[in-house]
């Protein structure tokens, strides 16, 4: 009947007396769940972070809290140079990994699509590889040219195995962080509409080299941001591959100068660890507000 007001039917699963009161009850407990959930997280993850810290800056013998240990890194033999020796791979790896893969995949994004399956296949063998197997054969090959003296192929591995900056080192971390780069990659592919930037670009009369520089790597700067923090992250944590060809980067020299001082690796660890939190959140910090900058355009 016209004017008249009905009480509207339950939902389907909820019982004829209830009240909404009791709906946002529940709705209540859920979240609490939700919330023990998360302190049961946060208390898995952060509770070694906090052992850690409390093992560097508290010494019982002496029964005093100092963070000397933090302060006695940037003196100790060795720190600076394998630093700086790590954040030359990690670039020189990142931009190897971009060359590689950048190019492979807008080719295939744009003109080879049924490819993807493919590469996505290649770029997982690193994963199925066991990275000493990797540096068994890379030493192999390494070693070829050792027995001619004078030859380019002498040199040339004289020159990849060089202790200052070893170069073999960003050949094989490309391998290494492939599968990551890839992933990071296509994610950021899969957000942007990429043959549409490419015609409308192509169509204004820019060439490949602008659409490229102008176009499409600004719309993919997030996915670029996460590839290279994973390439850095796993440049300067990787210890197998340059430990067994004998450098020492960042992550050996934490091993071998850190064995007669408990503290300082610990506070080296957490201080490298702490800047990649950092470097991660400006990454989410940038890409959200190139995302909400995309919004508001659109």
């Amino acid at each position: 009947m016209a004017g008249v007001l009905t009480r509207p039917a339950p939902l389907a699963g909820t019982p004829a007396g209830s009240s909404p009161r009791s709906f946002g009850a529940r709705l209540r407990g859920a979240s609490w769940g939700r919330l023990v959930i998360l302190l049961l997280l946060a208390a898995y993850v952060l509770g070694p972070l906090a052992a850690a810290a409390w093992f560097v800056v508290y010494t019982p013998a002496l029964h005093r809290f100092s963070l000397a240990p933090f302060g006695q890194m940037f003196g100790a033999a060795g720190f600076l140079t394998s630093v700086r020796m790590t954040f030359y791979l990690a670039l020189i790896t990142i931009v190897l990994e971009f060359v590689l893969l950048v190019p492979a995949m807008l080719a295939i994004r744009l003109y080879l699509p049924k490819l993807r399956p493919v590469l996505e296949s290649i770029s997982m063998v690193p994963l199925i590889v066991s990275p000493v197997a990797l540096v068994a054969g890379v030493s192999t090959v390494m070693g070829w040219g050792l027995n001619d003296q004078g030859s380019w192929l002498y040199q040339l591995d004289a020159d990849l195995q060089n202790q200052t900056l070893p170069l073999i080192l960003p050949l094989v971390y490309a391998l290494l962080v492939l599968p990551f780069a890839f992933r990071a990659l296509d994610a950021g592919l899969r957000t942007v509409d990429l043959k549409t930037l490419v015609e409308a670009s192509r169509s204004l009369g820019a060439n490949w080299l602008i659409t490229l520089y102008r176009v499409i790597l600004p719309n993919l700067r997030t996915g670029l941001l996460s590839a290279a923090v994973l390439t850095l992250a796993l440049v300067f944590g990787e210890y197998t591959v340059s430990s067994i060809l004998g450098f020492e980067p960042f992550s050996v020299w934490i091993v071998q100068d850190g064995q007669g001082d408990g503290q300082l690796p610990i506070a080296v660890s957490l201080l490298s660890l702490l800047l990649s939190w950092a470097v991660l959140f400006v990454i989410s910090f940038v890409g959200g507000r190139s995302r909400h900058t995309k919004s508001e355009s659109s």
